[in-house]
């Protein structure tokens, strides 16, 4: 009788947590909350200045206009994004605003989602990313934002250079560098690749390709002036983005943000904050002998992905759909401990909520907007990670978790 009723249990419910690495939960959540956030907005609020941004990168392109300047008119703030955006954006932007709105969200749902299937863990693993990371995906969803393209190039990156496949690897950073400077930090994959030159050659042959795909659409002499433009844009918003005031707390949501804002260092210079960074950051490699075990690689990835997030003064709450993530992946490889399990927990509320009303208004208006907060355990995981990295933690890492070499879930 006893034997019945357990196997009559709900899945669920026979298996505590088991909800937690569901497949279908996973779907559900990871696409579900994304379609309806920006359903939501197009029926109701019609909140698409980013969308509008980035497809009118497309129309001023075509019309050689300057990509960089602000345009009241038509949408609020200003374009940052590379000249090659207005290749990648172009299906989206001949659509009406709304349904080319919806598709370019579902088309980053969906990369992203891919981009950690290929992930080398177990599928059980790849399920819980997607579904801590979902909240995550909602935000950058309902910003209609390209952040989720960024990290699923990345993470692409990783994969394929894991498996030998340089050309394809490279394909999707330099797609990321083209569009968002973010994407740079592919190139820490360098050492994982089987033949340098030939990653040489690749990142050259992309390069090139990613420059001139542009010159389709307009002149050469306008898409080089545009690289130009790209460059000063891109400095006026890094000064723009560290002001401390009311005005300019959803931006800067990073390490340099948090020092500044929590101790009044309005002039703290990013130089201070960037070199220690990138000192740890390069440390990491000094267990280079570990360079071909998936489990260094892993622990690799996971800091690669926070890095440009949590040490860029242009970093946005959705920006972190490229951070979250990897905090996630990092949980799934650590031998489980109450101090693992209380951080996690801890990161996973702060990130996801402190912009919300579930953490109270209270603590989100007087909190996590004045002093940054959602960057801090992020940056408190980023510097485990460099410590597990460099006393060579990952080794207790069960190779249950991973997938076997080759055999990646798609």
């Amino acid at each position: 009788m006893q034997a019945e009723i357990q196997k009559n249990k709900h899945p669920y419910f026979g298996k505590p947590y088991q909800w937690l690495t569901d497949t279908k939960v996973a779907i559900v959540l990871w696409f579900g909350l994304s379609l309806t956030s920006v359903i939501i907005q197009a029926i109701g609020h019609d909140r698409f200045n980013n969308f509008v941004i980035f497809r009118y990168v497309f129309f001023h392109t075509l019309q050689q206009t300057n990509l960089y300047l602000e345009y009241p008119q038509t949408y609020a703030d200003v374009n940052l994004y590379g000249p090659f955006f207005s290749i990648v954006i172009a299906p989206f932007a001949v659509l009406p605003k709304i349904w080319g709105a919806i598709t370019w969200v579902l088309f980053n749902t969906g990369i992203l989602y891919v981009a950690i299937r290929k992930l080398p863990i177990q599928k059980t693993g790849q399920n819980l990313i997607l579904i801590f990371s979902s909240v995550e995906m909602l935000n950058a969803s309902s910003w209609v934002q390209s952040n989720a393209l960024i990290a699923a190039c990345i993470i692409f990156g990783f994969s394929f250079i894991w498996e030998g496949k340089d050309k394809w690897g490279l394909f999707f950073i330099l797609i990321a560098v083209f569009i968002k400077i973010y994407g740079i930090v592919g190139f820490a994959f360098f050492f994982f690749s089987k033949n340098k030159m030939r990653f040489i050659l690749w990142s050259v042959i992309w390069s090139v390709i990613f420059f001139i795909a542009p010159m389709l659409i307009a002149p050469p002499h306008f898409i080089i002036k545009s690289y130009a433009d790209w460059y000063h844009g891109l400095q006026k918003k890094s000064a723009k983005n560290i002001r401390l005031d009311i005005h300019n707390d959803y931006q800067d949501i990073s390490a340099m943000g948090i020092l500044r804002r929590l101790f009044g260092l309005k002039y703290l210079k990013d130089i201070w904050v960037l070199v220690p960074a990138a000192l740890l950051f390069v440390s990491q490699y000094l267990p280079y002998r570990y360079f071909k075990d998936a489990r260094f690689g892993l622990y690799l990835l996971c800091s690669v992905l926070l890095f440009p997030v949590i040490f860029s003064t242009g970093s946005e709450s959705p920006t972190y759909i490229i951070a979250f993530p990897a905090v996630c992946l990092w949980y799934w490889l650590q031998p489980k401990n109450i101090f693992i399990h209380v951080l996690f927990i801890t990161a996973f509320l702060i990130t996801s909520f402190s912009y919300s009303d579930i953490l109270t208004p209270w603590f989100r208006d007087h909190i996590a907007r004045p002093y940054a907060i959602k960057a801090l355990p992020n940056v408190i995981i980023w510097c485990v990670i460099v410590a597990q990295i460099l006393t060579r933690q990952f080794l207790k890492v069960s190779t249950s978790k991973l997938w076997q070499p080759n055999n990646f879930a798609v």
